[in-house]
């Protein structure tokens, strides 16, 4: 028999081994979001805490962990909601600051009130299961002794009943006596019924009645299987279980069956309850992957660098978008949803406390930059009544010039500044346009000139006979008479000028030579007639000649090395040293004709 009875206690004790796992898993995982009230405002969230925080109900870790991401949830969305319409009203963005809130000091106080309650409310309990562990375990003494002494088991049945009850009455006990405790009571209730001396009738009844009470909680179990709350079903079965513990033994042959009955349909209720958990943790866990997704994104978007302001903008409307996503996503598991939220802000702060100190410094930047242009402005007013005409000229463009070296400024303030800087150059030049109207008409006289000294250069280009050096000569000094043409004529016009000249000076030096030439012949003969070495004298003269027109081609060719074509003045110099350095040429030929005419003489 006592066999027997120990194993269905020890069946009874495992079967209590679940209920407590079950317990405990509902303590860790309680509140699913299907329960949990949604929150719209923070003064919702702070009348809940207060309400917890001053109130006789004891608070909830699970509730208040919620009611925290909640309130931080609803604040930083209330933040954002204010930068945002402070911007969209024209505010600076690097100029904001964000003010202190009132309603997350008196969050904090009031979370600080319900911890303390927490901690007191858990030591309070802990003695209180200490309490209880002593008072259970005393009674257990007593029902010990009635076993120990058979004869009086039939005497001391109300007495039996009494501690059963006061049993029934006390509350928890700590977790880690709890199934040894029971254990040992069942273990002497069951003692005590083999052993009571009741009559038949009696005893009967008894577990009659017992078999009907367990019947009932095995039918109410069973229904719980079509129960749609699996939450509600599975603390209803805990009740029924606290009730089927406290409810007297059956007949002995009928132990076993009701026994396995309330089992099977409590093995029901904890499946459902055991995989509704787990689906709730396996979206917690695919929640938690997705916002560790959305951080590391904004921790990369962290590490990218802005070069700008359009950047900055950039990145802050992914942020933004980032931000819209994570409150499309619901909660992480219990012991990371505080944690990926926080990691999620800190990156989100990282950002855009980055994002203002760039605008700051930008603001900065912008005043430099301003002041700068209001000096330039300044200048430039202080020349534009000038009629130093070329002078202030060349100083305006270097304004103009420097102007374009110093950084942006806001559009509208950089808009304003430009026009005001433009307005004071546009008068300078303005007047100075008036003023050179006459000079312009005068150049464009000039160029009329040039061109019809251009012309009769031509055509005596094409006359032959005596004269023709003079008449070129006093052409060339009339045409430098001429004073200055329009600016973008003057180039074209020193063109077409020194082509119709060099073919000139072609020719003529040509003829010129010949002439001279000649004419050095014509009179060798009378410097023979001076003395033996007057031939040898006069050779020699051209030799030197020769060498020192040598020389200087030499020297001109090789300064015309580092000349360079790559202005229109450098391209003008180029050309009249060519036409220096042929012009020695031609006369270090004739040099060298006169000294071959002065070997043939000699050989003659």
């Amino acid at each position: 028999m006592m066999d027997s009875q120990e194993n269905i206690l020890e069946k009874g004790n495992q079967e209590v081994k679940v209920e407590e796992t079950a317990v405990e898993t509902t303590e860790n995982n309680a509140s699913p979001a299907e329960e949990r009230k949604v929150y719209t405002t923070k003064k919702e969230v702070l009348d809940r805490v207060k309400e917890i925080a001053h109130g006789e109900e004891a608070p909830q870790k699970e509730e208040v962990e919620y009611l925290k991401t909640a309130f931080y949830k609803l604040h930083i969305a209330e933040r954002e909601a204010q930068l945002k319409e402070y911007i969209d009203g024209g505010g600076d963005p690097e100029a904001y600051q964000i003010t202190p809130d009132e309603d997350e000091e008196v969050f904090k106080a009031e979370m600080g009130v319900i911890k303390e309650r927490r901690q007191q409310i858990f030591r309070e309990q802990e003695a209180e299961k200490e309490e209880n562990l002593k008072k259970k375990q005393a009674i257990i003494e007593k029902i010990k002794a009635m076993v120990t002494s058979p004869e009086e088991a039939s005497k001391t049945y109300q007495e039996f009943k009494a501690l059963q009850q006061e049993w029934r009455e006390i509350k928890a006990v700590p977790a880690e006596s709890a199934n040894e405790l029971w254990r040992n009571y069942q273990l002497y209730v069951e003692q005590f019924y083999d052993l009571l001396k009741l009559n038949s009738e009696a005893r009967e009844l008894d577990f009659k009645k017992n078999l009907e009470a367990k019947t009932r909680l095995c039918e109410a179990a069973e229904k719980l299987a079509d129960e749609t709350d699996v939450i509600s079903a599975f603390h209803q079965l805990q009740q029924l279980h606290q009730e089927y513990r406290e409810i007297g033994p059956v007949s002995k042959e009928l132990r076993e069956e009701i026994w396995q009955r309330f089992k099977a349909a409590s093995t029901v209720i904890n499946k459902r309850h055991q995989q509704h958990f787990e689906d709730l943790r396996a979206r917690e866990e695919d929640n938690l992957v997705k916002k560790t997704a959305l951080c590391e994104k904004v921790e990369a978007i962290n590490g990218e660098e802005n070069k700008g302001s359009g950047d900055w903008e950039r990145h802050t409307q992914e942020i933004i978008a980032i931000q819209a996503e994570w409150k499309t996503i619901g909660f992480a598991p219990q012991k990371m949803n505080v944690k990926i939220f926080e990691r999620f802000r800190a990156a989100c702060d990282d950002f855009f406390a980055r994002k203002a100190e760039y605008f700051k410094t930008l603001k900065d930047s912008f005043k430099e930059n301003a002041d700068k242009k209001r000096a330039l402005i300044e200048k430039a007013k202080a020349l534009q009544d000038s009629t130093e005409w070329r002078s202030t000229s060349d100083k305006l463009i270097a304004l103009q010039k420097e102007w374009k070296t110093i950084g942006v400024v806001p559009k509208k303030l950089g808009d304003q500044l430009w026009e005001e800087f433009l307005g004071a150059c546009n008068k300078f030049f303005e007047a100075r346009n008036a003023a050179g109207a006459g000079q312009r008409n005068e150049e464009h006289e000039n160029l009329e000139k040039k061109r019809d000294v251009i012309e009769r250069l031509k055509a005596v280009a094409e006359e032959a006979g005596e004269g023709l050096q003079e008449k070129v000569q006093k052409l060339v000094e009339e045409y430098n008479a001429i004073g200055h043409v329009p600016f973008k004529e003057k180039d074209k016009i020193y063109e077409e000028y020194h082509a119709v000249l060099d073919k000139l000076y072609k020719e003529l030096n040509v003829s010129v030579a010949k002439k001279r030439l000649n004419k050095f012949k014509d009179n060798l003969k009378q410097v023979a007639e001076r003395g033996e070495g007057a031939l040898d004298n006069e050779r020699q003269r051209l030799m030197r000649q020769y060498d020192n027109l040598k020389q200087e081609i030499h020297t001109y060719e090789n300064n015309l090395g580092f000349l360079t074509a790559s202005s229109k003045k450098g391209n003008s110099l180029i050309e009249e040293m060519n036409r220096k350095i042929q012009k020695l040429k031609d006369d270090m030929q004739l040099v060298k004709e006169k000294i071959k005419a002065i070997d043939a003489e000699n050989n003659a």
